[in-house]
């Protein structure tokens, strides 16, 4: 059922704002960058970069994927290859990001164009995944080469980490490997159990015991406070869910997670929709929005709307996206295509106001989707 400005929206109306950030992926491509874009200035649209990708590195071999599919150029084909392979040196990386690095730097290029190293890469990573999986604690930690973490090892965890079940799930149905398949379901609802507060908000981080499993303490350390909901925390949790069971349609309890997160998010975003760093900071002139995680929460609720099986749940959660994607576009999408007003680490005053490529990332997926551009579900 749609709403009067849902019906006003064609898809035609998004081509346009996709058209600026597609250039903007030209002009960074062009650009012969030494390393991964990794977060931008939003004034002159100059990167920072990292040499092995870091966390975030397959977000723009993603960008590269979706460009190609969006606009049939050979060039942003050719560009997305030659970056995967640079990010084939971390398959083996003891890190639960390889969540972020393999599913959108390798899974879409293989749903996208049939790549035959995305898949080979995506494969491989899952796998070596599901080896790092902790059979007391359910879930897999995030490593002793985990990045930015504020501690890595084997006796931690975060939300972050729940991107590596949409990846071990898409390989375990490639692959046939229930036993990767049920690692990958464990550490899902394990994550719930870590993270999500009955109320559906979501708490980054948490310790454990490597002997029990058990929880020693929950915090978030990107946040306002310990106890505080970060705002990437719970747009990563509202994607992981999401995604999740996009591509394991017979799990409910996956869509009853997603659901649960997302009406959060939806219950306690701010009236315009963009969300501020974090929820529980206090709001003055100088509190920094998110346009980043917000960005993440709309393809969460994009996904969550194809796939939920109540009609009108399904098209609340479409016209929130797409009512949150407008405000994106009107005040935080420069002409020349830049996602402004990304915030990445107040605690550490690092880029707060900044375009953030994975910010760039999902705002990207979710224009192409909207725009008719991308017919396949990724």
């Amino acid at each position: 059922m749609q709403t009067s400005m849902e019906a006003g929206r064609s898809a035609s109306d998004w081509q346009g704002p996709l058209d600026r950030m597609i250039r903007r992926v030209e002009l960074t491509m062009k650009a012969n960058l030494n390393g991964f874009p990794h977060y931008g200035d939003q004034e002159t649209g100059e990167w920072v970069t990292t040499t092995d990708g870091f966390w975030t590195g397959g977000f723009w071999v993603g960008e590269l994927w979706l460009a190609a599919s969006a606009t049939g150029d050979q060039a942003f084909l050719d560009a997305g290859r030659q970056w995967l392979k640079r990010l084939e040196k971390r398959v083996e990386s003891r890190t639960v990001f390889r969540g972020f690095i393999f599913y959108y730097g390798a899974v879409t290029g293989a749903l996208l164009h049939g790549d035959v190293l995305s898949e080979q890469l995506a494969k491989r990573a899952a796998q070596s995944l599901g080896h790092q999986f902790d059979k007391a604690a359910g879930l897999i930690p995030l490593g002793r080469e985990a990045e930015e973490a504020h501690t890595v090892g084997d006796g931690e965890a975060n939300i972050d980490g729940l991107l590596a079940t949409p990846l071990m799930l898409w390989a375990a149905s490639r692959l046939g490997e229930p036993n990767l398949r049920r690692i990958a379901l464990d550490h899902a609802y394990n994550s719930a159990k870590f993270f999500l507060r009955s109320d559906g908000g979501v708490i980054q981080s948490a310790s454990f015991d490597t002997a029990t499993g058990d929880v020693i303490r929950r915090y978030t350390h990107k946040g306002y406070a310990d106890d505080s909901i970060w705002t990437r925390a719970q747009a990563w949790a509202m994607l992981g869910y999401a995604l999740s069971a996009q591509l394991a349609k017979e799990e409910p309890r996956l869509i009853e997670l997603a659901e649960k997160v997302a009406d959060w998010w939806l219950a306690n975003v701010p009236n315009d929709l963009i969300a501020y760093w974090d929820f529980c900071a206090p709001v003055t002139p100088e509190t920094k929005r998110d346009t980043s995680g917000t960005s993440i929460a709309v393809a969460a609720l994009l996904k969550l709307s194809s796939v939920h099986p109540d009609s009108e749940k399904a098209a609340r959660y479409g016209k929130a996206a797409r009512d949150t994607v407008k405000i994106l576009v009107e005040r935080h999408l420069t002409e020349s295509g830049i996602l402004a007003d990304g915030c990445f680490d107040p605690k550490n005053k690092k880029a707060i106001a900044n375009e953030l490529i994975w910010g760039d990332y999902f705002l990207l997926e979710s224009l192409a989707i909207l725009s008719g551009r991308l017919r396949v579900a990724i």
